[in-house]
């Protein structure tokens, strides 16, 4: 993997070929993105996909969910200038947190959990995913938001799958991802 080379034709999502094939298994998702962030100018381009939709919109902070969104969160969030929140998986935070069960994209049951003292009400959140598949995972976060009386400025993710809970979000939320619309169908049937 050249870390370096960056292709002389860059059309939005150019970046999206640095993704690896799942080889461990159905318990995987079935791209890993970690190559993807590797890439300096990936990275770059990537954010910047993502952000652009959002351009002039109040933001006032960005929230990464629970493990690969802190990567996209973080970045998106230095990008943007604003801080940012880890929505994490149950049982990681030592402070007072406010929960919500969910059931992911494998079918597990399991618990999202963000603290209590970052939200204020009217805060306007970014939310940030490395993925959205069935969309139980970011619904979770949407609702933990909004139970704390924050506002969900958007949400953004490499790929928002067309299932269920990806038109759910994309009917009432704004969204951003970074595939292009020719691209969409192959992976919306993982290919």
């Amino acid at each position: 993997m050249d870390l370096c080379h960056v292709p002389a034709a860059q059309e939005k999502g150019w970046y999206l070929a640095l993704m690896a094939p799942n080889v461990k298994g159905p318990n995987y998702a079935w791209l890993d993105p970690s190559r993807l962030y590797c890439h300096p100018q990936g990275l770059h381009d990537c954010v910047a996909d993502l952000l652009q939709p959002f351009q002039g919109d109040p933001i006032d902070m960005v929230a990464g969910i629970d493990a690969m969104g802190f990567i996209l969160g973080a970045a998106a969030a230095a990008t943007l200038r604003k801080g940012f929140l880890a929505i994490r998986k149950a049982g990681h935070l030592c402070v007072q947190t406010l929960a919500q069960p969910y059931t992911d994209y494998s079918g597990r049951e399991k618990v999202m959990e963000v603290r209590t003292d970052a939200i204020s009400p009217g805060l306007r959140i970014l939310l940030v995913d490395q993925w959205v598949e069935t969309g139980g995972t970011m619904r979770a976060a949407i609702q933990l938001v909004e139970r704390l009386g924050g506002i969900v400025a958007g949400v953004a993710a490499v790929c928002i799958e067309d299932s269920e809970g990806g038109r759910w979000i994309r009917e009432r939320y704004k969204c951003a991802h970074c595939v292009p619309p020719g691209l969409q169908p192959r992976f919306d049937r993982h290919q």
